[in-house]
């Protein structure tokens, strides 16, 4: 994302200090780390600093090494046969894979260990327990770095090292009343539809005045429900120009006028084509105000807003940072 980075935190401190005791025990887990993990400037700091940790075990010559050799490894049994070289030499033409696969799996698997090893550095494992007595305390979390949790950016499941899970800490009975006495309890009781939460804020520590959770637009709402939709243009655009081929190859060599009828599929796939690049434009442009908009949480944030929950779709957008 470049220029964009999004620094939007999985809970501001704002949010711990709603509720004092998860922000006490959160606060005892940071004494043990040497991090006061309800400083949203300090926690930025550690995440973008431990980030660059992690993503630089998966750069480099050990690497290129593993990648290099296990891609030898795995092409050289087609390979060497055919070399001239190691004509009629089955040892040469099929023994060398041995080796480099070794080199290869030793290779990878230390890079696995030095990126786990990143993961579970200390002050990363405190904050992921903060955020799972946060989530107990019933907090939710903007969001998860996949990065944090040892996750693909794309793919899903816990992650090596996912946020701890904790049993749910029921709430006080000042909470209870509290929450039973809002205007979005008194709603569901008489079967009406409760009102959009107000947003939490703070008063920021540079402002008098506190800052509001920025309204989530309509061109976010539909980039949330386009941002899973596509990718199929180009595929089926190619599939369409290669059978219009064959059809026609068909034709040629049976002399059956008849197949000609497949070069009718070109301008189809041109069609999809043109929509797929329509579609995709949309899209880009929708993406742009969706992190316009996730960048104006990430400011309230740091101005003492309580941001909510990021739906799927913005999060993925954050963890491609």
């Amino acid at each position: 994302m470049g220029a964009t980075t999004v620094d939007l935190l999985p809970v501001s401190g704002a949010a711990l200090s709603a509720d004092p005791r998860a922000l006490a025990a959160v606060r005892t887990v940071g004494t043990h780390h040497g991090v006061d993990y309800s400083d949203d400037t300090a926690v930025t700091a550690l995440l973008a600093e431990r980030r660059r940790a992690v993503e630089a075990t998966q750069r480099g010559p050990l690497v290129w090494l593993g990648g290099s050799t296990l891609t030898v490894a795995v092409i050289w049994p087609f390979l060497g046969p055919i070399l001239p070289a190691f004509a009629g030499k089955t040892v040469l033409a099929y023994a060398p894979a041995g080796p480099l696969l070794v080199v290869a799996v030793a290779a990878l698997a230390l890079v696995r260990v030095r990126w786990k090893r990143e993961l579970t550095h200390p002050a990363l494992v405190g904050y992921r327990e903060a955020l799972g007595i946060a989530r107990a305390h019933g907090i939710r979390l903007t969001h998860v770095p996949a990065w944090l949790e040892g996750r693909s950016s794309t793919g899903g499941g816990k992650g090596a090292t996912p946020v701890p899970t904790h049993p749910p800490v029921p709430p006080t009975t000042a909470q209870a009343a509290a929450s039973s006495s809002s205007p979005d309890h008194e709603a569901a009781d008489e079967g009406g539809p409760a009102p959009q939460a107000a947003p939490q804020m703070r008063a920021s520590p540079a402002a008098s005045a506190p800052v509001p959770v920025p309204p989530k637009p309509p061109a976010v709402t539909e980039y949330e429900h386009l941002a899973d939709t596509g990718g199929w243009h180009d595929e089926t655009g190619w599939l369409l120009v290669f059978a219009g081929l064959i059809g026609t190859a068909w034709a040629y060599s049976t002399g059956s006028p008849v197949g000609y009828a497949a070069l009718l599929l070109v301008p189809v796939a041109i069609l999809v084509w043109l929509a797929g690049s329509r579609q995709g434009h949309e899209k880009n442009q929708l993406r742009a105000e969706a992190l316009k908009y996730v960048k104006s949480l990430e400011a309230a944030q740091a101005s003492g807003a309580h941001v909510p929950e990021l739906s799927p779709q913005l999060r993925e957008l954050v963890d491609g940072d």
